[in-house]
């Protein structure tokens, strides 16, 4: 039995086997709308086809399979045994088709997909779920992954590609990667309500060697800027207690037990019952918050339509 016949009465005959065989669709199309009409001349029209056009189309089918599809007679034209077979999975590859199609043009169109972003958790706390509650408005079907990890790590999931872009810190960029700067904010001190800095205007980082001071870990982004900072300034805070994320040193500070600087989007959004912040100054150390990118990488559709919401809405300048 040739293989072509064994093809069309297989159980997973598929898209695969389509292109195996090397049929062409518009002859699936032919053959499904003769079945249908049993007319060459009513398929012909349907599809836009001249009747010699449709009938080489048909006969192509059948040379490719091996087996006959239809029966001609003077007044009508009908299946055989294996047509009948062979009509459903024929209609079954049509609407496949079809539906990919119409998933892809969807994706073209940014009514569905997948956005994937790393991000610091600062930014993934803070801004984040602005511009993803104003696109999701726009966009509801559109889904989102996010990596939320440290900015070494946002860094490594963009030059491998397992994310469409990343927000992170100036600072912890690569030759090989782009950076868009979207926020600079400042580092502030952060220390309970009951403190003796807490109702100050400004306190100066010099004036920290006096207080148990929290600082993050030397792997840090935000611990690296403020080093940089202050040894340009020659002022060293001596860490009482070292941590490795920010909200730790948060909870330090609302027990009572120091004192911490951390970047404004780091802090309680509005006033805090037990948490007030002052400005730092001498020097005043800032961050920037950016997106990183690999340049001429293709995004999809959606992620770039987000890229472009995300810079409109936060771009430093903007």
């Amino acid at each position: 039995m040739p293989e072509s016949l064994d093809c069309v009465k297989c159980n997973d005959w598929n898209v695969y086997c389509v292109r195996h065989m090397n049929i062409d669709l518009e002859d699936l199309r032919a053959f499904v709308a003769t079945a249908e009409m049993q007319s060459f001349r009513a398929a012909a029209d349907s599809i836009h086809l001249s009747q010699p056009a449709l009938t080489r189309r048909i006969q192509k089918l059948e040379a490719t399979l091996g087996v006959p599809l239809l029966e001609r007679t003077t007044r009508r034209v009908s299946l055989t045994a294996v047509g009948r077979d062979f009509l459903p999975r024929a209609r079954g590859l049509l609407d496949d088709l079809e539906t990919s199609l119409m998933s892809v043009r969807e994706i073209a169109e940014r009514r569905s997909g997948l956005v994937s972003i790393a991000c610091i958790p600062t930014a993934a706390y803070y801004f984040l779920p602005d511009v993803i509650s104003a696109f999701t408005a726009e966009f509801p079907a559109i889904r989102f992954r996010i990596l939320d990890a440290g900015a070494n790590e946002v860094l490594q999931s963009v030059l491998n590609r397992e994310v469409d872009f990343g927000i992170t810190l100036l600072g912890a960029d690569d030759t090989d990667v782009a950076f868009d700067p979207l926020i600079e904010e400042p580092f502030l001190l952060a220390c309970r309500r009951d403190h003796p800095l807490a109702g100050r205007s400004s306190v100066s980082w010099e004036e920290l060697a006096d207080h148990r001071f929290v600082t993050v870990g030397r792997s840090s982004g935000n611990r690296l800027i403020m080093d940089l900072a202050l040894a340009k300034a020659n002022v060293r805070p001596r860490p009482f207690f070292e941590v490795q994320h920010l909200s730790t040193s948060l909870g330090l500070v609302e027990a009572g037990l120091g004192v911490a600087a951390l970047p404004r989007m780091a802090l309680p959004a509005g006033p805090h019952h037990t948490i007030a912040t002052v400005p730092l100054i001498l020097p005043n150390v800032t961050r920037t918050v950016g997106v990183v990118r690999v340049p001429g990488s293709r995004r999809s559709p959606a992620a770039e339509q987000f890229y472009e919401m995300l810079l409109s809405r936060w771009r430093v300048g903007g």
